[in-house]
């Protein structure tokens, strides 16, 4: 994870205004965070994984974990390190490595794990991993789309160089061949679906492309697709899938501590500062989660006496958890008297059925203090 900063680091997204940090940060199943650490900018998520064994190992002793990680930090250094600690892992595989797999992507054995979630394993013969293959409906949309866009991109960039050479105002084949390269590498995403030329004719040269029929279908059998891999000897590919699946509680994290929590960006000239502002953001993301868990409890009755079919609280996000305590208010009214004191009345804001079915089920109680439509004699008049 990138924060842009302000301390004397590189970075490596290439914003010199906005330098950087990198935080990897480490969560349990259900999201709790263990712990983390800061690096500089420069250095790249893959190299990160080392120092973090060593830390857990460190903090929490050699204990047989599984170690669950998307494709950015993967690199088969960094697998060889975990199997030599005697670890496990279930990690994200780089799309490249599917086209092996080209044959049972094609094949009918999957095993809907969802309504639009479909996996199969796939076991190398005398290989020590298994390989996960998955496929999603909604991630196939979003990949289509996405292809479309860079496919249309590409082809008005092809239509107005082909314009430019047909009315002449491009002669040299080498400055067409260059022209072409550069749109080529602009568009390398999609590139590799055409077949693109430069010929001769008797009017001169022209340029001709076309859509390449056999990679049209390795490119429907690819979106929507991602494969993983995994050491572990035991479970079905519906289980492992699922415990891959708890990597998206760490992905939650970090858009909480760039979001709701507002890591980013910090304004702070001295690093010591700046290590501070990322702890009291990891404490604060740690009550977050604990808040979560507790709106994830079942709904319960507005009062511990009500009767079944009373109203409950619907689930909640934090933050709307928080948006709707924050209009609890309370203040004080002091009123003068004529012989120089003061009368001093503590009203809060009358909760809705809403809010307090909210307070009850995380178990706060408003102090007793702060009681409604209290008359003025019940209240304490201070000299």
């Amino acid at each position: 994870m990138n924060i842009d900063v302000v301390a004397p680091t590189y970075s490596r997204d290439h914003r010199p205004d906005c330098e950087q940090m990198v935080i990897a940060l480490i969560v349990n199943r259900e999201g709790f965070p263990l712990s983390y650490e800061t690096f500089d900018g420069n250095r790249a998520d893959v190299s990160t994984l080392e120092t973090m064994l060593r830390l857990i190992e460190r903090k929490y002793g050699k204990a047989r974990r599984i170690w669950v990680m998307d494709r950015g930090i993967v690199s088969e250094e960094n697998l060889a390190a975990i199997r030599k600690r005697g670890g496990q892992y279930l990690v994200g595989t780089p799309r490249i490595q599917m086209k092996r797999f080209e044959a049972e992507l094609l094949k009918d054995d999957w095993i809907q794990v969802r309504p639009a979630v479909e996996v199969k394993q796939v076991t190398i013969p005398q290989g020590e991993e298994t390989y996960i293959l998955c496929r999603t409906a909604g991630r196939k949309e979003k990949e289509k789309a996405i292809r479309e866009r860079f496919s249309t991109r590409l082809e008005q960039a092809l239509k107005r160089l082909e314009k430019t050479i047909a009315t002449g105002r491009l002669k040299d084949r080498h400055k067409m061949e260059r022209r072409l390269g550069k749109i080529q590498a602009r568009h390398a995403r999609v590139s590799e679906l055409y077949d693109l030329a430069l010929r001769d004719t008797p009017e001169g040269v022209r340029l001709v492309w076309k859509m390449k029929e056999e990679r049209g279908t390795w490119r429907d059998l690819r979106e929507g697709a991602y494969m993983l891999r995994t050491n572990l000897t035991a479970g079905s590919a519906e289980e492992l899938w699922s415990k891959y699946m708890q990597l998206t509680e760490a992905e939650a994290s970090f858009r909480a501590l760039k979001s709701e929590l507002s890591i980013r960006p910090l304004f702070h000239q001295k690093e010591p500062r700046v290590k501070a502002h990322v702890l009291v953001a990891f404490l604060g993301y740690a009550l977050w989660v604990t808040l979560k868990h507790l709106l994830k409890r079942r709904p319960v009755p507005l009062l511990p006496s009500s009767r079944s079919g009373e109203p409950t609280v619907p689930p909640l996000s934090p933050m709307k958890a928080l948006d709707l305590l924050s209009t609890l208010q309370s203040a004080d009214i002091v009123l003068p008297t004529t012989d120089g004191r003061e009368i001093r009345l503590r009203r809060i804001t009358e909760p809705t059925t809403e809010q307090k079915c909210l307070l009850h089920q995380l178990g706060i109680s408003l102090p007793e203090g702060l009681k409604f439509h209290a008359k003025c004699s019940a209240d304490s008049a201070i000299a």
